[in-house]
């Protein structure tokens, strides 16, 4: 069972899939408590994929840093775009264990701080929501809120969300865990560019 509240929120898109973006992740050395432990998430629209890393935290520090990317060739490399959403405080945790195979994740972004957040725990099924508040005040979102749900169920969920006007939705598959990965601090850490 997981102690930590707090979650650092990064969105990446690309045109590469799980594979070769995972491969990329892995070139990139973290700062100390960036692979503590993430969970990556993949989405598929129209040939672009997005990818969702969830770092989860015990500590009062809450922020990660991706280091410069080692150089193995000099081929050019597909483009990944990153939006770092900030740091969120978890205030509803009624599923604490990871996504199983045939399960989907459905990750609702709420900008506005007045949503009403009864409303959608309304559609969640018992142990099925989990809810990120933010953390900062200059965090992307108001809101994230995680929804768990089988293949066969979340279509409908992802219906009966568009019909609360729901912001941004998603609907993600596990891809990678990463799980107490020590990695040596280095100096002149810089954030994952967009090439």
């Amino acid at each position: 069972m997981r102690k930590d509240n707090k979650v650092q929120f990064v969105f990446f898109e690309t045109t590469l899939d799980k594979e070769p973006f995972i491969k990329r992740w892995e070139q990139y050395r973290r700062s100390d408590n960036s692979d503590v432990d993430v969970t990556v998430q993949q989405s598929e629209k129209d040939g672009l994929f997005s990818y969702i890393a969830q770092h989860r935290f015990e500590t009062e520090e809450i922020q990660f840093v991706f280091a410069k990317e080692s150089k193995s060739s000099r081929l050019a490399q597909e483009r990944i775009k990153s939006t770092y959403a900030g740091g969120y405080l978890t205030i509803q945790s009624e599923r604490l264990q990871d996504a199983g195979s045939n399960d989907r994740k459905v990750f609702v972004c709420l900008p506005d701080a007045s949503s009403d957040l009864a409303a959608y725990k309304r559609l969640a099924l018992p142990g099925s929501l989990n809810i990120y508040q933010a953390y900062y005040e200059n965090c992307k979102f108001a809101y994230i809120l995680e929804f768990f749900s089988g293949t066969k169920t979340v279509a409908h969920l992802r219906d009966e969300l568009r019909l609360l006007h729901a912001a941004e939705i998603g609907i993600f598959k596990e891809c990678k865990l990463v799980k107490s990965k020590q990695v040596e601090k280095k100096e002149g850490f810089y954030v994952w560019p967009t090439f």
